[in-house]
């Protein structure tokens, strides 16, 4: 809980009070009262013979008696000790014999400088400590008001900032990508060699990729080869609710840029800040569109010299303004792929370093197994393997936990609580079997990799299918087959159980997805290779309407009825193949109650006959 600094300030003061009482009640409480008598008792003692010495230190008397006590008595400044005993009547023969010793009085500096620290200066040190601690809370609220309109980026790359150097070495795949920016480093090394021959370096590099390509660390790589001050910031960390404040912090971000310079200004998800202006239902966004106008001057008022280099990144590129997009701000476009599975294999490598290995991890088999999987996917991969291995008490990580993290970061951790009835494990059994099989004996679909009918987030069960190959483009014949492998559960339970569940309402979504973009998008059906619908970005109410139709109501009826072939003949092929191959679907659904989880080996021995499990019977 933060503490108001008024209140830590009041608590201050009243402690350093008390401190300061407790010292004068130290310094001034009562000493305990010596024996103190007077002048003609000390006579009348002497006259006893009851003294033996007198010690004289100023005005005060000690006395010590012959029974070793102790006494002090005053006398009258500026008289004698012996004339004044003699005069009370002090027996002379009794006086001779009393030792009388003169003490030099000394007075101590602290006896008068101390009272005059505590009570006079004391007391203006602590006010005046109180009054400077208000002044300086005043003096920094003051800055923070003008901090306000101040760029909030994070500067790291070059030497003395304390962060991380990270170079192209610690970035995997993106070959032609790192290409492309060797020059940008190159410039930032050696920029006279480019000026020299009338070269202009491009002014800005815009990151184009999906989210967890890389983009980010790829740009802190560029400034750790160059070896320059790397100032980051996000495009969201511009606006504010008060207009003028995102632009007045461009400014600043670019001056701050210029000072540095060489340097460069990366800044994060531009799409925040670059949405096309004038856009949307409802008017724009003066603050946003006043922060891209002042982006887009600067970047605009960058001169030939200046060794500034703009780096942004956003997955949103088809929304972004023209004027960002023209030659003389960001004139570089690099695209940023998925890795294949070569560059997963390397991205593995990497972020297993520093990790206890196994000697049986197989990267190649990890990466086979994660496509489409991006370097952040890869790295959580990697860091659930290591997560898995510390739960079970392991000292070093193995290929089974690498391999259950990458079901994990697909589907979710396992549910074992959710335990299902005998009867919904057996439908989920032929759900899954049906999948497994239909892809299995149908030419153009994935090798299957796993069976399963143990929970994974909000499924009940699931078939892995992994590819063999990196596929840039689909045929007709594959989407056919992704058809029916996606229909073969729901027919599977149709087939065996005579009714259908709701377990399979999710592939009935992908599949009237698929077969709606074979039709409008894809130009695969007889209504000939037209695109239906037009794509547009537009926003109201926090909703996407992302297509206008542009075709008629009959035109509609027709896609409507092409839509529902292309469903109707992928459900014909499913039944066929779970019809010729019931007992098959049976083995494969019983081998999966018994096991739970079934492996590709193990699958393509049943396919093939060769499962040592026939003869497993369920009672129905």
């Amino acid at each position: 809980m933060k503490i108001n600094p008024l209140v830590k300030n009041f608590v201050f003061v009243v402690a350093v009070l008390l401190i300061l009482g407790g010292i004068f009640s130290m310094l001034y409480s009562p000493q305990t009262k010596s024996n103190e008598i007077s002048v003609s008792q000390l006579v009348n003692d002497i006259n006893q013979d009851k003294v033996s010495k007198i010690t004289v230190s100023g005005d005060q008397l000690e006395i010590d008696y012959t029974d070793k006590t102790v006494a002090t008595s005053m006398k009258e400044t500026g008289s004698s000790l012996s004339d004044l005993l003699t005069n009370l009547g002090a027996n002379k023969e009794n006086l001779q014999r009393v030792q009388i010793n003169i003490k030099a009085q000394t007075e101590s500096v602290w006896s008068w400088l101390l009272p005059a620290l505590l009570y006079g200066i004391l007391p203006l040190v602590v006010i005046g400590f109180f009054l400077w601690t208000m002044m300086k809370q005043a003096k920094s609220g003051a800055v923070q008001v003008f901090d306000f309109t101040k760029a909030r980026a994070k500067i790291f790359g070059a030497e003395g900032h304390g962060k991380e150097k990270i170079t192209f070495k610690d970035v995997a795949g993106l070959k032609e990508a790192k290409e492309e920016l060797v020059e940008i480093v190159d410039f930032l090394k050696f920029p006279k060699k480019y000026l020299a021959m009338g070269a202009k370096i491009p002014r800005g590099v815009l990151l184009l990729g999906s989210a967890g390509v890389g983009k980010t660390l790829l740009a802190r790589a560029v400034a750790g080869e160059a070896n320059v001050p790397f100032l980051s910031i996000s495009g969201s960390e511009f606006v504010e609710m008060f207009v003028g404040v995102g632009s007045a912090r461009v400014r600043d971000l670019f001056s701050t840029a210029k000072k540095a310079s060489p340097s460069i200004i990366f800044i994060d998800e531009l799409d925040a800040i670059g949405r096309h202006r004038g856009a949307g239902i409802g008017g724009g966004h003066d603050e946003r569109e006043q922060t891209l106008n002042q982006i887009l001057v600067e970047m605009d008022g960058f001169e030939r010299e200046t060794n500034v280099i703009v780096m942004a990144a956003t997955n949103r590129g088809d929304i972004l303004d023209p004027a960002l997009l023209r030659p003389g701000r960001f004139d570089r476009k690099i695209v940023l792929d998925p890795p294949d599975v070569h560059d997963r294999e390397e991205i593995l490598k990497i972020h297993a370093k520093g990790k206890p290995l196994n000697g049986n991890i197989d990267f190649k088999e990890v990466a086979e197994r994660t496509p489409g999987f991006s370097g952040a996917d890869l790295a959580n991969v990697a860091n659930e393997a290591a997560l898995l291995a510390a739960r079970q008490n392991k000292t070093e990580i193995d290929q089974k936990e690498f391999l259950e993290a990458i079901e994990k970061v697909l589907l979710g951790p396992e549910r074992r609580s959710h335990v299902l009835s005998k009867r919904e494990k057996e439908i989920a059994a032929y759900h899954e079997a049906g999948h497994a099989l239909v892809s299995s004996s149908i030419p153009g679909t994935e090798p299957v990799r796993k069976i399963s009918i143990i929970a994974r987030g909000v499924a009940a069960g699931y078939t892995l299918q992994v590819p063999s190959e990196e596929r840039k483009m689909r045929t007709k014949t594959q989407f056919n087959a992704e058809l029916a492998t996606l229909l073969g559960g729901y027919c599977a339970e149709r087939l065996i159980f005579g009714e259908m569940t709701t377990g399979a309402s999710n592939d009935l979504i992908r599949a009237s997805d698929i077969a709606r973009k074979l039709v409008k998008e894809y130009g695969m059906s007889p209504l000939g290779p037209i695109s239906f619908g037009e794509k547009e970005e537009m926003i109201f109410l926090g909703k996407e309407i992302s297509e206008q139709r542009n075709y008629s109501e009959e035109v509609a009826a027709k896609i409507d009825k092409e839509v529902e072939k292309f469903i109707r003949d992928a459900e014909k092929k499913a039944v066929e193949i779970l019809e010729k191959k019931r007992e098959l679907l049976e083995k494969i659904a019983k081998d999966l109650i018994e096991k739970e989880t079934i492996e590709r080996e193990e699958f393509e021995r049943i396919i093939s006959g060769k499962s040592q499990n026939s003869k497993v019977k369920i009672q129905k």
